[in-house]
C-alpha cells in the first residue's frame, strides 16, 4: 500500500487511489477557507469533494445505527460523561467510522463540534482513534499516510488562532463568525453564528449586511434622511409615554406638550453622550417603558388621590427625586465595575422573561383605555399590523416603507380619520360641550359622554393655543425634587431592571451590526452612563428615567442602518425640535384612545423582542422553558394578588389605574409605612417579580453553558490577539487618554 507522502500526484492519480483504497482519504485536500462565514450549502459541496463526514450528520446517524455496538467496543476508553464545552460526544451518539478532516487545515480532527478549526498538530489523533477503520483496514496501517497529510497541509494554517470562552478553538479575525454547534440532543448550542438567522431550510446564515456600517458616513443628504428615518421608526417609544403619565398626574394639555419637548431634548442629548462615551453602539436613548409602571404606582398612592391644586407639579417633583436616587445607584454600579461581576449571572434565560414582563405589565391598561373609541383603536391596530406584517416586503423606491414607518404612517392616517369623524359630528351630543371638563358637567345626559369626548375628539386639546412657539426646557422647571425613602427604594430596583434590559440590548445589537460582543468593561461603561443620563432626566423632569430603548434592535433590523453618524445627526434634530413648542403641542393633541391603541402594538413588540432572546439558548430544554414559564406566570400572578387589595373607594380612580394603586393598600404590613409602601409597590410590579424569580432559578438550577445560552463577552485575550477587533468600542482619541486609569470600564 502506498504511503501518503506522495502529495504531488495529480487529481487523476488521486481518484484511482481513492477507488482502490475505498474509504481511505486522498492525501491532497482542498482547504475550505470561507471569507465571511460558514454557508451550510458550501460545506455540503465541500464535503462531497473531500469525503468529509460529519459526526453529527443525520445521514451518518441513520447509516451507522446498526454499528453502534461495534463503535462502542472500539472506544472502551471513552467515559461518555463529557459535554460540548470539552468537545466530547455523549456515549449514546452514533460515531461515524469515516475519516474526518478539519475544514480549515485539511487534517484529522477531534470529535466535537461539527466544524472546528484547530491550532496545532499535537492532537491530530482524535479521541476515537484518528482516521478510524472501514472494511477491516487497521488504524496503524494508515498512521504514515495521516502524518504525511498533516505535514503537507500545515502550510494552510492561518494566523490569529484563538480559543473562545467555551474552550472551542477558532480562527479570530476582526469580526470572526462562529459556526453553530449542535448539542447531543439536536438543539442548537451556544456556538451560534453571531449573526445567525434561521433560514427556514434547516441551516443558519449570517444576518443581511447593513446598508450603512457602524463607522460609515453616507454623506450629508443621506445622513439626514437616514437619521430622520431612524427616529421616525422609534416614534412610538419616544413620544407616547407623556400622553399616558401627564393626564394621569392631573396635568393640562400644555403640561403634556412641555413634557414631550423635554423628552425630545433629553433623548437627543443622552443619545449623543452614549454614542461618544457609552458603549458607542448606534443605540437611541429615551424614556423607557421600564419606568412607566413604577411611575403609575407612585402617582396613584393614597396621598395624591385627593389632591386638586398643583397635583401635577407635586407628583412630578416626587418622581424626580426617586429617579435621581435610583440613577445614582445605577451610575455607581456601572462606573465602579460592579456590573462586570453582575454579568456572570445575567443570561438570556433571565433577560427574556424580564423584558417580556415589561410589555405584559400594561395588559390591563392597553385596550381598556383604547376601547373608549373602538372606531379609532381597532382600525389603527389593524393598520399597523397590516403595514408591519402583510406589507413588510413591499419596497417603494428601494425602501421598505411600510415596515420602517408602520407606526407613524398608521398614526397619521387614523389621526386624519379621527379628525373627519370629529368634524362630521360623530362625537357631538345634544347639550354637551367638549370644552367643559367632565367634573363640571351637571347635565346627567352628558356625563356618560364626557369620557368618550375627551378620549376620541381631536379638538379637545388646547395645547396649540397655549404653547409658545419657542421654549427651551431647563433643569428644575417643575420645582425642587422631593426625596423620600419609599420611592427611592422602588426606583433602585427599577434601575436594576433597566440595566438587565440594556445588557440584553447591547449583546443583541452588537450581533445585528456584525461587531464583536463588547467587553464587560464596555458594558459597565454603558450602564454607568445610562445612570448619569437618568440623573439628567430627573433634573429636567421628564417623569421617567432615560435608558436604552429595547426597540433599537427592531429598528436596526428593519432599516439596516447601524451608523453612529446617522444616530447622532438624528439626535441633533430631536434637540432642535424640542425648542419648538408647537411641535410638542401638535403631538400632545393626539387623541388618547389613538395613543393607547398604538401602545398596544408597542408593548406587544417589547414582549416579542424579549422572548426572542431565547434564540441564544436551547429553547427545547425543559430546564429553560420551565424557568421562563414559571417566572412569567408568577410575575403576573403575584402582582395580581397584591393588586386585589383595592383602595377604600375605587371610584376615585379609573378602572385601568386601579392595579397601580396597590402600593398604599397592599397586604404587607411591617410597622413602617415607608417600607410597607415600597414592598407593596415592588411586589405589584410584574417586571421586578419576574426578574427576581428568573435570576434565582437560572443561577441555582444546574445546566451547561450551551443549554443556558450564557452570554460570551469579549475579553482581554481578544484584544491582545487582535487589537483592532474591539476598536468599535474605543473612546474618542482625545478623550481616551484621560480615562486610561479606568481599566474596569474597558478603556484602552
Amino acid at each position: 500500500m502506498e504511503g501518503g507522502s506522495r502529495l504531488g500526484r495529480g487529481e487523476k492519480d488521486g481518484r484511482k487511489k481513492g477507488e482502490k483504497l475505498g474509504s481511505i482519504l486522498e492525501p491532497k485536500i482542498d482547504p475550505f477557507l470561507p471569507k465571511q462565514g460558514y454557508d451550510p450549502r458550501e460545506l455540503r459541496s465541500w464535503a462531497k469533494r473531500t469525503g468529509f463526514v460529519s459526526t453529527f450528520s443525520g445521514e451518518t446517524e441513520r447509516s451507522m445505527s446498526g454499528r453502534r455496538d461495534l463503535n462502542e467496543g472500539r472506544n472502551n476508553g471513552y467515559t461518555g460523561l463529557g459535554d460540548l464545552e470539552k468537545g466530547i460526544l455523549e456515549r449514546n451518539e452514533s460515531i461515524s467510522p469515516k475519516i474526518e478532516i478539519d475544514p480549515i487545515l485539511g487534517r484529522t480532527r477531534k470529535r466535537g463540534p461539527e466544524i472546528e478549526p484547530v491550532t496545532g498538530v499535537d492532537n491530530a489523533r482524535d479521541r476515537n482513534g484518528g482516521l478510524g477503520i472501514k472494511d477491516g483496514v487497521r488504524r496503524d496501517e494508515n498512521e504514515t499516510r495521516r502524518n504525511a497529510a498533516v505535514e503537507a497541509n500545515n502550510a494552510l494554517r492561518t494566523d490569529g488562532i484563538n480559543r473562545n470562552e467555551n474552550g472551542n478553538e477558532q480562527g479570530v479575525g476582526v469580526n470572526a463568525p462562529v459556526m453553530e454547534q449542535k448539542t447531543c440532543d439536536g438543539d442548537l448550542g451556544r456556538g451560534v453564528h453571531v449573526n445567525g438567522e434561521d433560514s427556514g431550510d434547516g441551516g443558519w446564515h449570517p444576518s443581511p449586511k447593513m446598508v450603512i456600517g457602524l463607522k460609515d458616513n453616507p454623506g450629508y443628504v443621506p445622513v439626514v434622511f437616514y437619521g430622520l428615518q431612524h427616529y421616525l421608526s422609534l416614534a412610538g417609544s419616544l413620544i407616547f409615554v407623556p400622553l399616558i403619565i401627564v393626564p394621569a398626574m392631573g396635568g393640562t394639555d400644555k403640561d403634556t406638550a412641555t413634557v414631550i419637548s423635554t423628552m425630545l431634548l433629553l433623548s437627543g442629548i443622552t443619545t449623543i453622550l452614549h454614542s461618544y462615551f457609552g458603549t458607542r453602539l448606534p443605540l437611541v436613548q429615551g424614556s423607557s417603558f421600564v419606568y412607566l409602571a413604577p411611575a403609575l404606582a407612585i402617582m396613584n398612592s393614597r396621598e395624591f388621590r385627593n389632591l386638586t391644586e398643583h397635583r401635577f407639579r407635586h407628583i412630578m417633583r416626587e418622581l424626580q427625586g426617586a429617579i435621581i436616587v435610583g440613577s445614582i445607584f445605577q451610575c455607581l454600579m456601572g462606573f465602579s465595575g460592579l456590573v462586570s461581576i453582575l454579568l456572570r449571572f445575567i443570561n438570556p434565560v433571565v433577560v427574556a422573561p424580564t423584558v417580556a414582563a415589561v410589555g405584559l405589565a400594561f395588559f390591563s391598561y392597553g385596550f381598556p383605555q383604547a376601547g373608549a373609541c373602538v372606531e379609532i383603536s381597532i382600525p389603527v391596530i389593524s393598520l399597523v399590523l397590516v403595514f408591519a406584517l402583510y406589507l413588510r416586503g413591499v419596497s417603494v423606491f428601494g425602501n421598505r416603507v411600510f415596515r420602517i414607518y408602520a407606526v407613524p404612517l398608521s398614526v397619521v392616517i387614523i389621526w386624519a380619520y379621527a379628525f373627519f369623524l370629529t368634524a362630521g359630528g360623530a362625537y357631538n351630543y345634544k347639550g354637551c360641550s367638549p370644552d367643559i371638563p367632565s367634573s363640571n358637567i351637571l347635565i346627567d345626559s352628558c356625563k356618560k359622554h364626557a369620557y368618550t369626548m375627551k378620549h376620541c375628539r381631536t379638538d379637545v386639546s388646547d395645547a396649540m393655543r397655549t404653547a409658545a412657539w419657542v421654549r427651551i426646557p431647563y433643569p428644575l422647571q417643575w420645582g425642587i425634587p422631593i426625596f423620600r425613602l419609599r420611592t427611592s427604594i422602588i426606583m433602585i430596583f427599577v434601575s436594576l431592571v433597566a440595566s438587565v434590559d440594556s445588557v440584553g440590548t447591547y449583546h443583541t445589537a452588537s450581533m445585528k451590526i456584525n461587531a464583536m460582543a463588547p467587553t464587560p468593561g464596555v458594558v459597565s461603561r454603558g450602564i454607568g452612563l445610562e445612570g448619569f443620563c437618568s440623573i439628567l432626566a430627573g433634573l429636567w423632569g421628564s417623569g421617567t428615567g432615560s435608558t436604552t430603548l429595547t426597540e433599537n434592535v427592531h429598528t436596526i433590523d428593519i432599516t439596516k442602518v447601524a451608523s453612529r453618524k446617522v444616530v447622532e445627526v438624528g439626535a441633533v434634530f430631536l434637540i432642535a425640535f424640542s425648542f419648538v413648542g408647537k411641535i410638542g403641542a401638535i403631538l400632545a393633541s393626539i387623541p388618547q384612545a389613538l395613543a393607547a391603541a398604538i401602545l398596544c402594538f408597542m408593548w406587544a413588540l417589547i414582549v416579542a423582542l424579549g422572548l426572542s432572546t431565547l434564540q441564544y439558548t436551547q429553547t427545547a430544554s425543559f430546564r429553560n422553558i420551565t424557568i421562563v414559564g414559571v417566572a412569567l406566570f408568577l410575575g403576573l400572578s403575584i402582582p395580581a394578588y397584591i393588586q386585589q387589595y383595592l383602595p377604600e373607594s375605587s371610584l376615585i380612580l379609573p378602572s385601568y389605574l386601579i392595579p397601580y394603586s396597590a402600593a398604599s393598600d397592599g397586604p404587607v404590613h411591617t410597622g413602617s409605612k415607608q417600607l410597607d409602601f415600597a414592598i407593596n409597590a415592588l411586589l405589584s410590579l410584574n417586571m421586578v417579580v419576574t426578574l427576581l424569580i428568573a435570576f434565582l432559578l437560572d443561577n441555582t438550577v444546574p445546566g451547561s453553558r450551551q443549554e443556558r445560552g450564557v452570554y460570551i463577552w469579549s475579553n482581554a485575550d481578544d484584544i491582545t490577539t487582535d487589537p483592532t477587533s474591539l476598536s468599535d468600542y474605543n473612546l474618542p482619541r482625545k478623550v481616551s487618554p484621560c480615562f486610561r486609569w479606568a481599566k474596569c470600564l474597558g478603556v484602552q
